[in-house]
């Protein structure tokens, strides 16, 4: 295994809590960003050396997220991984959230799914769920009533207007199992340690 392979996987697979306790003061992402030499743009394993790709050319990626709750409320985990145009994984993350409901959850794989994508440079994003609910918010045909889901709301509609272009598309589950088993490692990732 090589420096790289060794420095992606910690940087991956290291909780936002973890880095920042290791490297206090600095934000996540940015450790993140450091590790990986990740610039703005499209990142360098999604374009195939000597294509001649314009480097000013919007990176297109998929996002898969989802948010699993163990009961409802219950101990949760959010899932999110991003492809790029030709379906190769870029980034996938998993992490424990603690005790919250399943939209909760949903929310918070989303948001740490787009945060995921602008680091990775992704200028178009098309995003898949399998929360009909969230999709449905997101898209505007349902009201964001819950007043736990508001801010969440808010939050995910502050990362979208990072994103030059984007499109939300609810998936059935059967569509979603890489960002579920994500989710569910964050909380057995979680459960092993306690």
């Amino acid at each position: 295994m090589d420096r790289q392979t060794i420095i992606r996987r910690l940087a991956d697979g290291l909780r936002n809590s973890e880095l920042e306790r290791i490297f206090p003061g600095i934000p996540a992402d940015d450790i993140r960003n450091i590790l990986l030499q990740r610039k703005k743009g499209c990142p360098p394993e999604s374009v195939p050396a000597g294509n001649g790709h314009d480097k000013h050319k919007p990176c297109r990626c998929a996002l898969y997220t989802d948010g699993a709750s163990r009961g409802n409320p219950g101990q949760a985990g959010a899932g999110a991984v991003i492809l790029d145009e030709n379906g190769r994984e870029l980034a996938a993350r998993g992490e424990y959230l603690g005790i919250c409901t399943n939209n909760v959850a949903e929310y918070k794989a989303l948001i740490s799914g787009l945060r995921m994508a602008v680091e990775v440079g992704c200028a178009e994003l098309n995003i898949f769920l399998d929360s009909e609910l969230i999709v449905r918010q997101l898209t505007g045909r349902y009201k964001v009533k819950n007043a736990t889901l508001k801010p969440l709301f808010l939050q995910v509609q502050q990362l979208l207007q990072r994103l030059e272009r984007f499109t939300i598309t609810h998936v059935p589950r059967s569509e979603n199992s890489r960002a579920d088993e994500l989710a569910n490692q964050g909380i057995d990732k979680r459960m092993s340690n306690a």
